[in-house]
């Protein structure tokens, strides 16, 4: 009897998962996750990932179990706990997700060594964590990634992609203990946001199929206006893998505007990967070094990540992010600009913070949307500075918006809740603005 091990990492789904398809094409399959105590000791284990992320383990039992299997929870060191499982059953192969941060790439290759000197194989599949592979879209120069995303978009359209995979119409699995489900706690300590979206491909793809029925077709008009709430919400699920990328792409229609736009941002999504990919070093040291000359300022940075730096605009963004554990695209880069350009501020400060609250908050689209907002990435126009007032005329002109989030300006009316300063005493408990900016 041939056996497998299924490694989920960022692909917490059963549907068009090339790792389980493969997996089960074996006698007997182990579906695994390891609570891996080098990512739980690290800035990626927050109170918001760690709510998502035990939701979504639950979910994908809950999917394996109806095929006739179960998941099997592990903790400790991913390449051990591997093996040891690996040995347990007799598997002779171990199926993982290809990702593209510098941790993965070591894990990917610290278990390929492990499990070769145990004369087991290693197998890698990729377009799962992005809908075509880093390497499937280079440009004809003979570099190994693209700098700008236009070209990289064109190609990207261009390029060959796999066919969504069906569920596996069953899993058997061999004897073997199955270990317990984590709660939030056991993964991180502290409290997640109150607002905070349930991670698994049950709740995801119930979004997905809500989304791609009516709403998507207002996206190319509506993505940006903050009052709508027009956009899928469907992040936090494919940084998670709860939802697959390429699965999402193959679904929306390209030929309607709304369906055009949001291809366009999930090739976004996979230009960000493949910049990673390419250069790993970017999740914390500048793609372009620009000698831009930081400020320190503690008391402007602590404003900023409390929501109370006078710009309501601004503020009812940095409130969402801590009440929901998300924020819209246009209320990032807005903020994003605010640090950067504005306070002067070093892009790493604000990467940390949305780190710390985003359930989506991956490295690769996390640093790289603050490098273009920092002029330290692929922007072709470094020193484009977001005006935030410009921005709040542009994107809530009624002040809508901002009167969701931050209640001091509630009875504000219209645009004037843009401007609070210019009321007559200000607004009680609301702070005058931190700095001064063009238009106020």
């Amino acid at each position: 009897m041939t056996v497998a091990v299924v490694l989920f990492t960022r692909d917490l789904r059963v549907r068009d998962n090339p790792a389980l398809t493969a997996g089960c094409r074996a006698d007997a399959v182990v579906p695994l996750f390891v609570l891996d105590e080098a990512i739980l000791s690290g800035r990626s284990a927050t109170p918001n990932r760690a709510a998502f992320l035990a939701a979504a383990l639950a979910e994908l039992d809950d999917e394996l179990r109806a095929m006739g299997g179960q998941l099997v929870l592990r903790r400790g060191s991913v390449v051990e706990e591997v093996a040891r499982v690996a040995a347990r059953v007799g598997a002779e192969t171990v199926h993982i997700a290809a990702d593209v941060s510098a941790y993965s790439r070591r894990r990917e290759q610290a278990l390929r060594e492990r499990l070769a000197g145990d004369d087991r194989e290693l197998r890698v599949h990729g377009a799962s964590v992005t809908s075509v592979e880093p390497d499937a879209v280079t440009p004809s120069t003979g570099r190994d990634h693209f700098a700008v995303f236009t070209p990289y978009h064109r190609r990207w359209t261009q390029v060959h992609r796999r066919t969504p995979l069906a569920r596996p119409p069953a899993v058997t699995m061999p004897r073997i203990a199955a270990g317990e489900l984590p709660k939030p706690a056991d993964i991180s300590a502290g409290d997640a946001s109150p607002m905070l979206s349930v991670g698994g491909e049950t709740t995801g793809r119930k979004l997905m199929n809500k989304w791609l029925s009516g709403p998507i077709e207002q996206y190319a008009a509506r993505n940006d206006e903050l009052p709508a709430d027009a956009t899928s919400r469907l992040s936090p699920y494919l940084h998670f893998g709860c939802l697959s990328a390429a699965e999402l792409l193959s679904r929306v229609d390209a030929g309607d505007e709304g369906g055009a736009a949001y291809a366009r941002q999930l090739a976004w999504r996979d230009f960000n990967h493949q910049l990673l990919a390419a250069r790993p070093e970017i999740a914390w040291h500048d793609y372009h070094d620009r000698s831009i000359r930081w400020r320190e300022d503690p008391r402007a940075v602590r404003a900023w990540c409390d929501g109370r730096t006078g710009y309501p605009i601004i503020d009812a963004g940095m409130r969402q992010l801590r009440a929901e554990g998300w924020m819209p695209g246009r209320a990032r880069l807005i903020a994003a600009s605010f640090l950067a350009k504005s306070l002067r501020v070093d892009w790493r400060v604000g990467a940390e913070h949305f780190l710390r609250w985003l359930v989506d908050a991956d490295i690769a689209n996390n640093q790289m949307n603050w490098q273009w907002a920092a002029g330290t990435g692929t922007d072709t126009r470094p020193n484009r500075v977001l005006n935030p007032l410009r921005q709040a005329e542009r994107f809530d002109p009624d002040g809508e918006y901002v009167r969701r989030w931050v209640p001091e300006i509630v009875d504000l009316p219209g645009a004037s809740a843009h401007r609070p300063w210019r009321e007559k005493g200000g607004v009680a408990d609301y702070p005058a603005p931190i700095i001064e900016v063009v238009g106020m």
